[in-house]
């Protein structure tokens, strides 16, 4: 399980490089200190912020290297800072040993957590008195430079930052940097830095490259890959694209690592870690799912109903994993409404860009985060009744597998085979039999399945229990206008099934 973790911490801190300019350590530490065992001992922070340093080295030069390309560094501006900051790190990296056990500071974590809430917010950096690419700095800035300079190299040495965080808001704030001008100039600063301090970390405490040699060439390779995907897709795009998909990644990372250094106190309220851990799990099952989409999207000539179909998927099988990992129905419907206020912003944010629309299949505009956020408040609503009201979690799981795996077989069947037009009112005329009959065998199917399999009742009953639920969805999905399908259809299967079971 430790080496899942790795994998994790790494594709994190290498996103968070190429995108905002993070120091992999930032991620890293947290992660590996907390959740692996092997770091758990007297050195183990100390070897896991060489680790982290280390994969720095790559995946801030790889950044670099991408934003150099499109001309967005500026070291006219940095190199006052470049300058303190190495002559600091060796000495923040010796002192760190002779402290022992250091912790990545609480500070670096709400900082990254409001920096990313504050791009959310207000994606694009560029202001009235915004620097020019190469402008001399004055005496005002000379001044900023030595100060944070001084500063962040020592704490890139002593607990392993790499300041990129530091360097973001220092570069853009004080000096007047655009976004991606900043982060270039600032992973260029970090390819050093991370040399030096991971360099030093190894001379002084040589038993992290004879001990963890094997993690750290995983999680360098990890990170660099990471870097380089997301620094070229940050270079592609547009500043106020850069800025929200930063302040969405570093919003995630710095809420996830602040529960990870303060989960003793949060453990104080039972539900709470119950719906966080609900939460995590399910973004654990979101992220490859959109790792193996975007290239399907992006590089195959795949039909866009089938792409749909495809996020369809992903999207009601969510309810699985939710109802799999919760602990209780609170939990679970919890989770439901936390991801759909977490989700609904960003994408009333990212549907203004022009890659928005290509990326996902909108029959109207606007529509994918409607039924984003009425999926995940319906799943939150059937969990409720269901689970918590009838205490029969088998039916809120029938119905709402029954509806996607049928309203897919619909799609799938109906929309390249579906010859015959379903002509009664008030069906809309575009659905078919051969789509509509493909629904209720697949739905009856899978809904036999479940309840005789898991749910404990006779085959007789599930049945005749599926094949009801499945002929009351396949009307209600008939006669529903198309975006209201969402509801109508699981609600119709779980009425149907409270009644009969």
């Amino acid at each position: 399980m430790e080496w899942f973790w790795y994998i994790i911490a790494s594709l994190g801190a290498g996103i968070g490089t190429g995108l905002a300019g993070l120091s992999a350590a930032t991620v890293m530490v947290p992660i590996l200190i907390v959740l692996c065992p092997s770091f758990s001992g007297e050195t183990g922070a100390y070897q896991a912020t060489a680790i982290a340093l280390a994969s720095d080295i790559l995946g801030s030069a790889v950044t670099t290297y991408t934003y150099t390309k499109h001309k967005n560094i500026d070291l006219k501006r940095g190199w006052i800072m470049l300058t303190c900051i190495l002559a600091m790190c060796t000495v923040g990296s010796y002192v760190a040993f002779l402290a022992g056990n250091v912790v990545l500071g609480s500070f670096t974590l709400f900082l990254t957590f409001f920096i990313g809430i504050r791009f959310l917010i207000k994606p694009d950096t560029s202001r009235r008195e915004q620097a020019a690419k190469g402008e001399k700095l004055d005496w005002k800035g000379v001044a900023i430079s030595l100060f944070f300079g001084l500063t962040i190299g020592f704490g890139t040495g002593f607990v392993g930052t790499g300041g990129g965080m530091m360097m973001l808001v220092v570069f853009t704030v004080f000096l007047g940097m655009e976004l991606k001008t900043a982060v270039g100039t600032s992973t260029f600063i970090m390819t050093f830095t991370a040399l030096i301090a991971s360099v030093s970390h190894i001379l002084i405490h040589p038993a992290i490259l004879l001990e963890k040699w094997n993690v750290m060439l995983l999680c360098i390779a990890v990170a660099t890959a990471a870097s380089l995907v997301s620094a070229r897709f940050a270079n592609r795009v547009s500043s106020r694209t850069v800025g929200l998909t930063a302040g969405a990644v570093l919003t995630l990372l710095g809420g996830s690592m602040l529960f990870l250094n303060f989960r003793q106190q949060i453990s104080a309220f039972p539900l709470t870690v119950q719906t966080l851990q609900c939460f995590g799990r399910l973004i654990l099952y979101i992220i490859p799912c959109v790792m193996i989409l975007l290239p399907v999207r992006l590089f195959t000539k795949v039909p866009s109903f089938v792409f749909r179909k495809l996020l369809h998927i992903v999207a009601f099988t969510c309810f699985t994993v939710m109802m799999l990992a919760a602990r209780s129905w609170q939990s679970a419907a919890l989770t439901s409404v936390l991801i759909a206020v977490l989700v609904y912003p960003p994408l009333s944010f990212f549907e203004k860009e022009d890659w928005y629309s290509r990326l996902f299949v909108q029959k109207s505009p606007g529509e994918v985060k409607r039924s984003l956020l009425m999926l995940f408040f319906m799943f939150a609503a059937v969990i409720t009744v269901s689970w918590g009201l009838f205490h029969n979690p088998h039916a809120a799981a029938a119905s709402v597998l029954m509806w996607g795996v049928g309203d897919a077989a619909a799609a799938l069947v109906g929309i390249p085979f579906g010859k015959h037009r379903v002509k009664i009112k008030p069906v809309n005329g575009k659905k078919s039999w051969e789509g509509s009959g493909s629904m209720l065998l697949i739905s009856t199917l899978t809904g036999f399945g479940l309840l005789w399999l898991h749910s404990g009742y006779s085959a007789g009953t599930s049945f005749s229990c599926a094949l009801a639920m499945a002929f009351a969805g396949t009307i209600a999905e008939l006669i529903s206008p198309s975006e209201w399908d969402t509801v109508t259809v699981p609600v119709t299967m779980l009425t149907i099934a409270l009644l009969i079971l």
